[in-house]
Order: C-alpha cells, then sequence, then structure tokens
C-alpha cells in the first residue's frame, strides 16, 4: 500500500507566486529566464515534449519568452516611474 500522494507542486506554485508579489516583475524576469534556459538546454538535447500543459517544446519556449519580455517590460516601467518620482 502507498501512502498519500504529496501534492509538492502546490507549494512550489505557492512559493514561486509569493516572491513574484514580494519582488514584482523582476521575480517574473528571473523565474522565466530560468525556465528558458532550462528547455533551451532540454531543447539542444533532444527534449521534444513536455510535461508542460503546451506539451510541444517550441510552445513552452514562446510563453517563455513571452513571460520574459512581459517582466522586463513591468521592471522598466516601475524602475522609471521610481526615477522619475512617481508614486
Amino acid at each position: 500500500m502507498t501512502g498519500p500522494p504529496d501534492p509538492l507542486r502546490l507549494c512550489v506554485y505557492a512559493t514561486v507566486a509569493a516572491l513574484t508579489w514580494l519582488c514584482g516583475p523582476a521575480a517574473v524576469v528571473f523565474f522565466a529566464g530560468l525556465g528558458l534556459a532550462g528547455y533551451l538546454r532540454a531543447r539542444r538535447q533532444g527534449l521534444r515534449r513536455s510535461s508542460c500543459v503546451l506539451r510541444d517544446v517550441r510552445l513552452v519556449l514562446a510563453y517563455l519568452t513571452v513571460l520574459l519580455l512581459a517582466g522586463l517590460a513591468g521592471t522598466l516601467h516601475t524602475w522609471s516611474a521610481v526615477v522619475a518620482g512617481l508614486p
């Protein structure tokens, strides 16, 4: 008999959400960049199908690239507002 399933994935999601909330768009840039680097490496090593909901590694790479660019835009927007002294 096996024990109950460990919902570790849910804990990971909550931790990433908390870090994103605390760090803002810079956390999105970090995690999207980390994921992008990992998937690029895996693609070069032959991975074509992912366990991700999107399945196709090319779609996952496109998704992570969009997240990275959105995070960069949000970071630049936030920093420009801070430099300009806007609320």
